[in-house]
């Protein structure tokens, strides 16, 4: 029987889904968003069937579950819920004990997180265990495999680590530093999610999995910087930082926001080390140390881009509000010397290192602005350097439509007053095709009098900005590649 994922264009699931099918497993998965999924390798895979749907409708549920064996649930509202996760993670969670039980699954996989048990885990750890025993309330047996920190390119707890280290020579940081954690690689993480499924005598149990080392956090931060060639950092522990200031100092360090710093920040106190080896004898393999680990996750310049990333989460919005009604409209276009596809692959490398073509101190100061307003700024640059798929991060725009050859459009994810978009339209000028039309239209829906004002005080940049962009990505089209 094929096996259901959820959580597929997360994470750990969409590193779960190649590896399960790589195994011979039929894999049924369920997205939200399944074009997400499209430019994936594996998404043509004969043994693959992707269904559209939300996990919160419970017919879409029991429809996705019928003839699966076993299920994974991966579903985190973290990213989506914001502060409300805890309470739509149980939900969520309830709703599917109930349609597994009525679907006949004979069993659940859940990837939750390592802790100590009882009294004084964090809001996040908490939330994990409540989503254990509310999977666990119906009548289908659930393997429970509690993770610490998953050290994997793209893994959001991996890569606050890693900019904390590579930004700051001197650290500040919370007593958390000197806590215990034993964290694993994601390779090893998934060889157990995949191994479970031979394994019987894992059904119903709840199984620590880590690594090969206990480290305190102060440790790993080491390891990190001597792996990245960087001098050792001072780290300077002090009792004065409270969950809440440490989860805005990481937001303005690294490009996650604070809504997602703090839940992790938090759990940074608790001890997060393995209470037995059942796992390892259950499922034997050779496990990474922290050292082997963190050099499979740095990504090398010669290196492929991170598989998965936690930037790859959360939902898409579809029309915009201003669908069919007014919005303040930019639209611009140039000639340029070149064929469609060599013009539309240079409007596919912008944000990155690439950059914005032009006037990059101005996108730069913007992020900065947009950082301390509370957003993601630039610094979550872009999964590749030369390739644009659906739903992909470009600094602080998302890809909500893209057509090969054709258009590219982008949703502002900065904190604005209101909706931007930002959209690319190629196309041939001429009979020969020869000499290509790019018109660039950016799109802006204000809220209230703030969106109003912050229109009028940006426009008249926008001669500067994205006139010279387009000049710039035309430039780039024209100029032949270099041997």
């Amino acid at each position: 029987m094929p096996v259901l994922v959820t959580g597929a264009t997360g994470y750990i699931g969409a590193r779960l889904i190649p590896r399960l099918l790589d195994r011979g497993v039929n894999v049924r998965c369920l997205a939200r968003s399944p074009r997400k999924l499209a430019g994936r390798n594996w998404a043509s895979h004969p043994g693959l069937e992707i269904v559209e749907g939300d996990a919160g409708d419970e017919s879409v549920l029991s429809a996705a579950m019928t003839g699966c064996g076993a299920a994974y649930y991966l579903i985190h509202s973290m990213v989506a819920a914001g502060k409300r996760y805890r309470e739509k993670d149980r939900e969520l969670a309830l709703g599917f004990a109930q349609a597994a039980a009525r679907s006949g699954l004979e069993r659940i996989i859940y990837l939750g997180g390592l802790g100590e048990t009882g009294d004084g885990l964090s809001a996040h750890l908490t939330s994990r265990r409540e989503v254990e025993a509310a999977l666990a309330s119906g009548a289908v047996p659930v393997t429970v495999f509690r993770a610490a920190m998953i050290i994997g390119s793209g893994s959001a707890s991996f890569e606050i680590l890693r900019y904390l280290v590579e930004r700051l020579p001197v650290m500040v940081t919370p007593k958390w530093v000197d806590t215990e954690c034993q964290p694993i690689a994601v390779s090893d993480t998934l060889h157990y999610l995949v191994s479970c499924l031979d394994v019987p005598e894992t059904a119903g149990k709840t199984l620590d999995i880590g690594g090969l080392d206990v480290k305190q956090y102060r440790d790993i931060l080491v390891i990190m910087a001597d792996k990245l060639g960087l001098r050792k950092r001072l780290i300077v522990p002090v009792p004065v930082l409270t969950p809440r200031l440490s989860s805005l100092w990481i937001h303005l360090v690294t490009p996650l926001s604070s809504d997602i710093a703090r839940p992790l920040a938090e759990g940074l106190r608790n001890r997060v080390v393995c209470r037995n080896d059942e796992a390892a004898r259950l499922m034997p393999t050779r496990l990474k140390s922290i050292e082997e680990a963190i050099e499979a996750a740095i990504d090398r310049p010669d290196a492929p881009s991170a598989e998965t990333s936690w930037m790859d989460a959360g939902p898409i919005p579809g029309d915009p509000d201003w669908a069919g009604g007014a919005a303040y409209v930019d639209d611009r276009s140039v000639l340029v010397d070149a064929v469609p596809d060599r013009v539309f692959g240079a409007v596919c490398k912008i944000g990155g290192k690439q950059g914005w073509y032009s006037a990059d101190w101005l996108w730069k100061l913007r992020g900065v602005m947009d950082k301390l307003a509370g957003g993601p700024g630039l610094g979550r640059g872009r999964r590749r350097p030369d390739h644009v798929e659906y739903g992909d991060v470009l600094d602080f725009w998302r890809v909500t439509d893209i057509v090969d050859g054709k258009s590219l459009t982008l949703r502002a994810e900065m904190k604005l007053p209101g909706e931007a978009y930002l959209e690319f339209d190629v196309s041939p000028a001429d009979s020969t095709a020869e000499i290509t039309r790019l018109r660039q239209v950016a799109r802006f829906k204000p809220r209230g009098l703030a969106g109003i004002l912050y229109w009028l005080m940006v426009k008249p940049f926008h001669g500067f900005v994205f006139d010279r962009m387009l000049i710039g990505i035309k430039t780039a089209a024209e100029t032949p590649p270099s041997k």
